[in-house]
Formats: structure tokens, sequence, C-alpha cells
């Protein structure tokens, strides 16, 4: 299937026809892995996006009381004066 690449702002982009997607069994809006191997751009789906779940569990741990620092004596000076 030919493509080109086409220009996206200061990025270029290919557009990939839904039949490709399906097969890759992606759809807008989901994450991908890409990467270069042997001249060619690989494109795969990703099953566990990293981070995933990651603001549950700290929302979790801090309702427990489990969010304290694990070594407490390596604080900055500075820590106290931090704003959230």
């Amino acid at each position: 299937m030919l493509s080109a690449v086409k220009k996206f702002g200061n990025s270029a982009g290919i557009i990939i026809p839904k039949p490709l997607l399906l097969e890759l069994g992606v759809e807008a809006g989901d994450s991908v892995e890409l990467k270069v191997d042997a001249g060619r751009i690989v494109i795969e789906r990703v099953t566990n996006p990293p981070r995933q779940g990651w603001a549950e569990d700290a929302k979790r741990l801090a309702v427990a009381g489990d969010d304290n620092l694990e070594w407490p004596e390596f604080g900055n000076e500075e820590d106290a004066a931090l704003k959230w």
C-alpha cells in the first residue's frame, strides 16, 4: 500500500488506513510503540501503557496512610515550602 509523508506543523506524518489499524488492533487515540528496525519503521500496539494505574494506586496509598517516605532522613530542606 503506497502512502506519502505529509507535513503536520513542525512534524511530518503518515495517514494509516483503517484496514491496517484494524489488523494491528488499534484505533485513533491508542498508544503505539515506534522503533526503527533494519531501515523500517515498526509500529506495535501497546498492551500495557507505562504508568497505567499509577494515579489510582497513589490515591489508594494516601487513603490507607501508606504514602510516607521510606527514607525520610534524605528529604530536602526546601520540601516544607513546596506548593502543590
